[in-house]
């Protein structure tokens, strides 16, 4: 990943820097032909966040402009299969820079909300995952529930 931040300029392409005043933005840059390995450059406007969520994956994040936050979550209830009563704590936060690497793995639960908040520039970050990243586990913190979603994003 360290390679990737610091050659980013060598790959990355303007189609790789879209984004949405809707939402953040997803922009796919490889996905190997078997499903084991995808990587994203995902744009962050102000304001613009995640839902809290996991990946069900391994993954290994890098910012290449900005600063991205992370906020984690612990889960707290035994039964990791169940997707209903579901307590979950919060945990710390991560303000990663340009240059800054962080990695998960999906056992235990890596649950976390990542954004940028209103005020700050936008963030540009490079996710490289052990699977095709196209759903996630999406968490309702009120509800105590938890539900698979679709993501999309731009092709290259």
């Amino acid at each position: 990943m360290l390679d990737l931040i610091d050659h980013a300029d060598t790959f990355l392409e303007p189609k790789h820097y879209q984004s949405s005043a809707a939402g953040y933005t997803r922009n796919l840059i490889y996905d190997a032909p078997d499903a084991s390995l995808s990587l994203y450059s995902i744009i962050w406007l102000p304001g613009q966040w995640t839902p809290v969520h996991d990946h069900g994956s391994w993954g290994v994040v890098g910012i290449i402009e900005g600063v991205l936050e992370e906020r984690s979550y612990a889960r707290l209830s035994p039964d990791r299969g169940a997707d209903e009563e579901i307590d979950l704590m919060r945990g710390g936060t991560l303000l990663l820079r340009h240059g800054a690497v962080t990695s998960f793995v999906p056992n235990p639960d890596h649950i976390h909300v990542t954004g940028v908040p209103t005020g700050r520039s936008r963030a540009v970050s490079l996710h490289l995952y052990g699977r095709t990243m196209s759903n996630f586990n999406i968490y309702d913190l009120e509800a105590r529930t938890r539900r698979r979603i679709d993501v999309a994003h731009n092709e290259s």
